[in-house]
Formats: structure tokens, sequence, C-alpha cells
């Protein structure tokens, strides 16, 4: 394979964008309550994006790795080589069909099955001993509810910031590094330091990268998140915007990537700082824009609500917007909306589409990508382009 790339969730709300990737491993039970997987093969996106398959519902835990090897080895058997551009998986699975693929990797399998011994269970053993849950403790919740109470900052932290967390007591905290008119995903070696310093003394000596380009701390008593909140605040990284307009996943594009065909990063600042001046973001609700430079779409732009693909035109920046793109558990890769924009007209234009989201979802309940799928791209576009409307009406 010229590269490959394996996703895993083990929710039922995909975090992981399994869908998007060569294969996808989504952990579930089956109804004997058996852990296993369901298997999705032929996801990617770059320049040519698609959304992958299930190739298996129901796999055990104990066939995994010579399911996985089987995969790997039709793959290997099947896919082009005249060009590198098609030596995908997606490709060898849309060429071939699901059937076909997934008729070759059962009779693999059954072989590759019949002698596996089994995974070596004394390295299991270690990395279960690694990632066994941490002593979580009990605490009053007194001064959490107090605070939140009193300070509108830190409740407005709490709502966009924390996940529910499944030990009694405890939240899942999201440190977004997207403070509003900042490079997205940056952090100074400051921030680190204090990022590792708080890891270290209230969150169990643990922390974790998200895909979406912020920082997260796993286990946080809820009664230590108003002093966590004060210390993120010191460093700039309490912004409370997770999952909102303002929380974009940008490629480092043309400022620093040799591949890349225009600016990421400038746009989703300017987006951000738009935004905030308006004071619309958290009245908008959940919106993600994701920002590619070229067509590799390391940005993932094709699976954001609005997609935006920066290209060059006659040596001139050109962005082109994509809509209803999703990467979770239903997962769609977006519409390209139309011709693209200059660089000092795409950010007008997110604006246009995002005032449209707001005069046509039912109710403030509704997100973005619920409109979206439920009017489709026609008003979007009518928004996008109003000079065609005008035009027609004329």
């Amino acid at each position: 394979p010229r590269k490959f790339k394996i996703a895993v969730t083990g929710s039922p709300n995909d975090r992981a964008v399994t869908r998007a990737h060569d294969i996808g491993l989504r952990m579930i039970r089956n109804e004997a309550g058996e852990a296993g997987f369901e298997v999705i093969v032929g996801g990617g996106l770059g320049r040519t994006p698609m959304i992958g398959k299930v190739i298996r519902e129901f796999l055990p835990r104990a066939d995994l790795l010579p399911y996985l090897e089987a995969i790997v080895s039709v793959y290997n058997a099947l896919g082009r080589r005249d060009n590198k551009y098609k030596a995908r998986i997606k490709i060898t699975v849309a060429e071939n069909g699901l059937d076909e693929f997934r008729a070759r990797v059962d009779t693999r399998f059954r072989h590759l099955r019949s002698h596996f011994r089994g995974a070596d269970q004394a390295m299991l053993e270690r990395i279960e001993r690694a990632f066994a849950p941490p002593a979580f403790r009990s605490a009053p919740l007194g001064r959490y509810e107090t605070v939140r109470e009193t300070d509108p900052a830190f409740r407005s932290w709490t709502d966009a910031n924390l996940a529910p967390h499944r030990a009694e007591g405890y939240a899942i905290v999201t440190v977004s590094l997207k403070a509003h008119g900042a490079t997205p995903g940056d952090a100074t070696s400051g921030q680190m330091r204090a990022l590792a310093d708080l890891a270290e003394r209230f969150g169990h000596d643990e922390l974790r990268i998200s895909h979406e380009q912020n920082v997260i701390l796993p286990h946080v008593h809820r009664s230590d998140l108003p002093e966590v909140h004060s210390i993120l605040g010191e460093h700039g990284l309490a912004t409370a915007n997770v999952g909102l307009i303002s929380d974009i996943i940008a490629c480092p594009g043309m400022d620093y990537c040799a591949l890349a065909t225009a600016r990421s990063i400038p746009i989703a600042q300017e987006i951000a700082r738009r935004f905030d001046a308006l004071k619309l973001e958290h009245g908008i609700g959940e919106l993600k824009i994701k920002i590619s430079g070229c067509i590799n779409a390391c940005g993932h732009h094709h699976v954001g609500h609005i997609g935006i693909l920066g290209l060059d035109r006659a040596g001139v920046e050109n962005y082109q917007v994509t809509l209803g793109g999703d990467g979770t558990e239903t997962a769609a890769i977006g519409e390209r909306a139309g011709p693209g924009f200059p660089a000092e007209e795409i950010v007008p234009a997110v604006e246009r589409l995002v005032h449209a989201y707001l005069d046509l979802r039912s109710g403030r309940r509704e997100t973005f990508l619920q409109t979206y799928r439920r009017l489709g791209i026609g008003p979007f576009k009518a928004a996008l382009y109003p000079e065609r409307v005008d035009a027609n009406a004329a």
C-alpha cells in the first residue's frame, strides 16, 4: 500500500471520522453483549473523497488481527499500481465493488484465521495496565455549582467545553486552541507547560490531542474546574468555543506547506474574528468549518458542515465552498456550492451562509447541518450567490 490509515472509535458518537479512513473500526456489542467491531473499509478524502462502506457488521475481538490482515492482503493483490493517485483502497473497493471485495477478504480471512494462534497476551496485558482507569475520587461539588451560578464566563466555558464522564463527579475537558484570531491548533511553549502542569495536578497525569486540533484533559473532577478554568485563562486557553463556528480545523496552508495552493490560516483567523465581533457564535450553535489549502484535504474540508478548499486560479487564490459535509456516524461528503471566491470575498460569503441559516432554521435547537438536510442546498446557494438570484429575477 502507498499509504494506509486506520481510525478507531469506542463510542456510538464517532469522534474519529472512521468513515473517512482506509479502515474504520467502531467498537460495539452484539445482541449477546459480546464486544467486537463494526468494520468499515474504503473511506478517504483527498482528491477523490469517499465515505467508507461497512464490510463486516460485527467482528469478534479475537478475529480482529487476521481480518485486518486479510483486508490489507486483498488490497495488495487488487490495488492499482499504474497510477499513484489511484493506489488507495477506496479506489480498489469502488472499482471491484464491495461484494466482490468482501468475498475475497472472507476467503483470505478463513485461511489466515486457521493459522492464527492469537494475539500476544502478555503484550495486551501490558497495554491494558498502561490504560487502566485512574483512581477516581469523591469530593463535594458545592464550589463548582456556586461559581457556575455566579460567573457567566465560567458557565459559558462549562457549557461549551465539557463533556460527560462515566465516573460520577468528573468531566472531560476540551481545551480550545482556537482563541479568536489566533492560529488554529497552535500552542506556545508556555501554554504547553501549563497544560502539562494541569494534567499533573488535576487530570491524573493524562492529556490527549484531538483530530480537531484541541487538547483533552480526560479526567477532571468538577470540584477542580473553577481553578482549572482560572489557570487556563491566565495562559489564554479559556476560549469557550468548542464545536462552534470559530472552532475551525485548518491545515497549515501556503504559510508553511510546500504542497499548498492557497492560505488556510488567515481565512480561519478572519472568520473567527468576524463572528466574535458580531457576538453570534453561541447563538449559531454547533457549526463545523474545515479549511484545506489544497486538494489533499488535510483540513478535512469535505466533511465540514461548511468546507472551504483553497486553490490556485491563474496565480490567484480562489476558495471553493462545500456544504453539508459530516465526519460523524452520519458521515457525508459535502456538496460543492458553485464557483469559488477570491480571498477577500470568502469571509463575507460565509457570513451570508450563516445569516441564511439563522433565517431558515426551524428553531434555536435546529443545527446548521439539520437545516441543510431538511431544505437542501438551494436556499444556501441563493444566499452565497445573490447576484445570480437578482439576474434570474430580472
